[in-house]
């Protein structure tokens, strides 16, 4: 594997480990609580990462994903919180933080990634190949992890 998407799966597995602590350490009402000024929650924005991980890799290589369809509808680009996940999502998405980045590692250095639609970003970044679209999820994790962070304070005031 390349040296740069081994240090982008490196940086990826960092994150999760972040926002699993989050997901852990946050009681419910304040994970799932949407502060003044803000319009998601802490929750939505860790099964949000989950479900974008898998879109922008798996969906724009053409390839199923590893996620149900019913998390992708709620937490997709363009969604917003709508009510409290029972306990069986939220294992879905607590399980999914860790396993869905080692099955793209697998799948990556399986070379699964055979093709590859063109896609545009929000931030006008075009993604041209899976590699593209790895190094793109790895800033598209950090903007939600930085909207946590300033979840994380505003609920706890």
């Amino acid at each position: 594997m390349h040296q740069t998407v081994e240090q982008l799966f490196t940086i990826t597995r960092q994150n999760r480990k972040i926002l699993y602590k989050y997901l852990m350490d946050t009681p419910a009402e304040l994970l799932h609580k949407i502060p003044k000024g803000f319009n998601n929650n802490i929750w939505w924005n860790i099964a949000h990462v989950v479900v974008t991980q898998q879109k922008l890799v798996y969906g724009l290589s053409g390839l199923p994903l590893i996620i149900s369809p019913v998390l992708v509808a709620k937490y997709q680009k363009g969604t917003f919180p709508s009510g409290v996940p029972d306990e069986m999502e939220f294992a879905e998405i607590r399980a999914a933080l860790f396993r869905l980045p080692e099955k793209t590692v697998e799948d990556y250095q399986s070379g699964a990634f055979l093709s590859f639609n063109s896609y545009m970003t929000t931030p006008k970044v075009e993604l041209n190949s899976v590699e593209d679209a790895i190094a793109f999820n790895v800033f598209h994790e950090g903007l939600h992890l930085g909207n946590i962070l300033a979840l994380s304070r505003a609920v706890k005031v």
